[in-house]
């Protein structure tokens, strides 16, 4: 039996060298049992179970903001006639956005035959499924009447993109969720047989999510094709979800989205702001659980690179987006880039567009700046910037409406999120972050099957029995 402690470990090791025939300790290699005890769950030490409780505690905040807003409705937040939208909408195009970066390491890495990828597909797979979970909740908590959520689909028109946008979030959750769960399932019948001193209900959820894996060749040559063809189509459902969000925006004869520049411009976005939250990711775990060995220099490297690739990119269609915009210079036009550039919303956007891409682009240029402590930061800069971001999308441009109404209250003409707005937006972020701690705490956050795999020790694992 496998123990998670590595002094129990060393012990063991002793124990089986009195009592165990060399054959059968021959058996199970050191690097086997190594491999296993760094990769198998861990247990919430102090410092977890106070993140867990700060998490909880900004969720039930905006659980009672929430309350509050279905008790009073939308007239507790400062959506107006004029900012119909606000962070709950650019929270859910965030959310959208990050959701991508499971695609991005998990399929098109993949595809492409990228070894070096393996560590980092699972940490991808868990928060894209959680961004896309919460994307999901988030437009619910911004309808004024929830309770008519089913409408939706009973009711919906196929002209409308919103019913678009319904029908690929759905369709990109589901492959999202069997992209997590299936390559799960080999490391899930070895949490089952392997861990130790866990309760009895998690040793039997394992047994259940582990569906009798046996570890046979044939499964694993059933698992393999299914990974592939997940990987295959959940390419262009990424592309088309993102792409079908924008044209919500792009749909409408409005300022600043009436572009056809939106759709690219939105999924260069969101692979840029996924891949760093993926470094973000690899850069706390790898500290948190000492995973130096799996999640080397060389992967925040190649991650570096490809981050500094997707901001270039996303850099190209912004100035794209900004200059044709300019040239033209429509009266309409003028007055939302002036609010931009010059006006109010001037130092929001010009420390996204310095914070959040011009300095990361600097930087991760250099090979000292792409070492672990520099990325991480200068990824975090990017995953804050890219909220802000669209922030910037959604409200300078309902500031500023083709036909402007006459004799209206001075409230309607800016938009400051109340209390409750801000609430609410805290607890689903912080929602989607304990989302993730919980499916890292109770599974392998690094695959332990395909790293056995590109060890040569596969055969030692399948051949481990309870």
């Amino acid at each position: 039996m496998i123990y998670t402690d590595t002094v129990q470990y060393a012990e063991e090791v002793k124990r089986r060298a009195k009592t165990i025939p060399k054959k059968e300790e021959q058996k199970f290699s050191k690097e086997t049992h190594e491999l296993i005890t760094d990769l198998l769950p861990k247990k919430f030490g102090r410092s977890g179970k106070i993140w867990i409780g700060v998490l909880f505690s900004i969720c039930l905040l905006g659980l009672f903001a929430y309350i509050k807003q279905l008790r009073y409705g939308l007239i507790v937040t400062d959506m107006r006639d004029f900012s119909s939208w606000g962070i709950y909408i650019s929270n859910f195009v965030f959310f959208v956005a990050i959701s991508l970066v499971g695609s991005l390491v998990s399929a098109i890495l993949k595809l492409a035959n990228v070894k070096w990828r393996t560590p980092l597909t699972r940490i991808a797979e868990v928060i894209a499924v959680a961004a896309i979970v919460f994307a999901g909740i988030i437009i619910i908590v911004d309808m004024g009447r929830p309770e008519r959520f089913w409408h939706l689909f009973v009711y919906g028109r196929i002209q409308s993109p919103i019913i678009w946008d319904v029908i690929v979030i759905s369709t990109y959750l589901t492959v999202s969720l069997l992209l997590l769960y299936l390559p799960l399932l080999p490391d899930l019948a070895l949490c089952k047989n392997e861990m130790v001193n866990i309760p009895k209900w998690q040793r039997k959820l394992y047994g259940i999510l582990s569906l009798n894996w046996k570890g046979t060749k044939k499964q694993y040559q059933i698992i393999n094709k299914s990974i592939r063809v997940l990987a295959i189509l959940i390419i262009p459902l990424a592309l088309a979800i993102h792409t079908v969000t924008s044209w919500l925006f792009a749909t409408t004869f409005r300022v600043g989205w009436d572009s056809t520049n939106f759709g690219p411009y939105f999924v260069s976005g969101a692979f840029m702001v996924g891949a760093a939250a993926v470094i973000a990711g690899m850069y706390i775990l790898r500290n948190h659980y000492n995973l130096e060995k799996y999640i080397t220099h060389k992967h925040f490297d190649h991650m570096g690179k490809l981050l500094v690739l997707l901001s270039l990119v996303y850099f190209y269609f912004n100035i794209n987006e900004y200059l044709i915009t300019g040239y033209k210079m429509k009266n309409v036009e003028g007055e939302h880039l002036q609010s931009l550039f010059s006006g109010r919303f001037a130092p929001m956007f010009w420390m996204v567009q310095i914070f959040g891409m011009m300095i990361p682009i600097l930087v991760l240029l250099f090979r000292k700046g792409r070492k672990p402590i520099p990325i991480f930061v200068i990824s975090v800069l990017v995953v804050v910037g890219a909220w802000f971001k669209r922030f910037l999308i959604v409200t300078p441009t309902l500031m500023h409406p083709f036909i402007p109404m006459q004799n209206i209250p001075v409230s309607w003409t800016h938009y400051i999120p109340s209390w409750e707005e801000w609430a609410v937006t805290a607890g689903s972020l912080a929602g989607a972050l304990l989302l993730m701690t919980l499916l890292i705490r109770l599974f392998p956050i690094i695959p332990i099957w395909e790293i056995a795999e590109e060890k040569g020790l596969l055969k030692n694992i399948k051949s481990m029995k309870e």
